[in-house]
């Protein structure tokens, strides 16, 4: 049985594995793949002893596959976390854990409303405009998974919301989804600036409080949504 935890990629079939160096491994016949989804059975897992943490890479993320272990291992500790699982005070703490995510939650969500809000920063004319593009942002940004630039705290909120209005431009307002980009190093980023910058003096025309035509592909956008 081997005795390195290791982190893999897929290989030419289902049980080969390719490490970081391009070595081929071949999967023991008593391990099984873990698909991923329970983080606490995952978890708990990796600490009892070897595995092989299987990730693919696209583009720059790594996404995981899932964790190859012992069959009788993951079977095991499956059926102790499931006896865990069933127990009154288990059934309760889970209950009180999730609505004090959901309380925070929504306390982001309206956090982050405001902070778009703000960044638009529009003409009192235009206040309606700004109350429905904020709530079409931060609708599609705050999901929890959705792996938008709302999610991360790697940033200070106001970027935050500034990204998230200027990626919801770039797909609402310009023809950016069918574009055909070159697969050049830079071409996607240099594309995205350039948009980013009709997008920035779009919403200049709102903060000054300009006439805006019938066919402001903001309006437009507003309008279908």
């Amino acid at each position: 049985m081997p005795t390195t935890t290791r982190i893999v990629q897929p290989g030419p079939s289902t049980r080969v594995v390719r490490t970081s160096d391009g070595l081929e491994l071949e999967v023991p016949a008593d391990w099984e793949l873990l698909p991923p989804g329970d983080a606490t059975l995952t978890r708990r897992v990796k600490a009892s002893g070897p595995t092989w943490t299987l990730q693919e890479k696209k583009g720059r993320k790594n996404f995981s596959k899932g964790v190859w272990a012992d069959a009788e291992r993951i079977k095991t500790i499956r059926e102790e976390l499931d006896a865990e699982r069933s127990t009154d005070a288990y059934q309760k703490k889970r209950a009180t854990d999730l609505a004090r995510k959901e309380k925070k939650h929504n306390q982001y969500v309206e956090e982050f409303r405001k902070a778009v809000f703000t960044f638009l920063d529009f003409a009192a004319v235009y206040e309606s405009q700004a109350k429905q593009l904020a709530d079409a942002v931060t609708a599609h940004a705050t999901p929890v998974g959705s792996g938008t630039v709302a999610r991360t705290e790697r940033i200070p909120l106001e970027q935050r919301a500034e990204s998230a209005v200027i990626a919801w431009l770039r797909h609402a307002t310009t023809a950016y989804d069918e574009m055909k980009i070159a697969r050049i190093k830079g071409n996607r980023r240099e594309v995205r600036r350039q948009l980013a910058q009709q997008s920035r003096v779009l919403l200049e025309a709102y903060r000054r409080g300009d006439p805006v035509p019938q066919d402001c592909p903001l309006r437009q956008a507003l309008e279908s949504s």
